[in-house]
């Protein structure tokens, strides 16, 4: 029979997963107290849960979520990195710490993505996308460009016949 720490924590995981845009799952095995302790301000700064359970309770509250988290996504000491805002976050904070900390004891493992489950091999794709803001960037300032264009051949097109109108008018006062 379960205890009753297990079964809240299941319950606080199973709640997480549908409301969360992403979901990393990271290999902490190797980290000492400090450099875990390191991670979690970094990730709390960026706005994003940390967690450590049982991979057991993980699978469970997954499968219970319509996510089936193969054995390769759960294996070593896994904990969860969940943002409910940015899907890309949780990945590209993991890695930046990785890189700044030259660590080769923490990997990421997988992730759910917007309701996407991604392998290990697939992860470093998803944390190179750009995030929702800078598509949404990138859309404008394409979409500007041709208005532009268009302002200009506008007011070119009525500074010319400005400038028509003009001639035939003084060509009339003269005549």
């Amino acid at each position: 029979m379960p205890n009753q720490k297990n079964i809240q924590i299941l319950e606080s995981i199973k709640e997480k997963f549908p409301k969360a845009r992403g979901i990393y799952f990271t290999d902490y095995k190797g980290l000492n107290v400090q450099e875990m302790t390191d991670l979690r301000k970094e990730l709390y700064a960026a706005n994003i849960e940390y967690m450590v359970a049982k991979k057991t309770l993980m699978k469970i509250a997954a499968k219970n979520s319509g996510f089936d988290l193969v054995d390769e996504i759960l294996n070593g000491q896994i904990a969860l990195a969940i943002s409910y805002t940015d899907p890309n976050q949780p990945g590209k904070v993991i890695n930046n710490f990785i890189k700044k900390n030259k660590l080769n004891k923490l990997a990421i493992t997988g992730c759910v993505y917007d309701g996407v489950l991604f392998g290990a091999n697939q992860v470093e794709v998803v944390i190179n996308l750009p995030s929702r803001q800078q598509l949404i960037a990138t859309l404008a300032s394409s979409l500007s460009v041709p208005m532009s264009k268009l302002t200009g051949v506008l007011r070119a097109t009525m500074g010319r016949l400005v400038g028509t109108l003009n001639s035939l008018n003084d060509a009339k006062k003269q005549s």
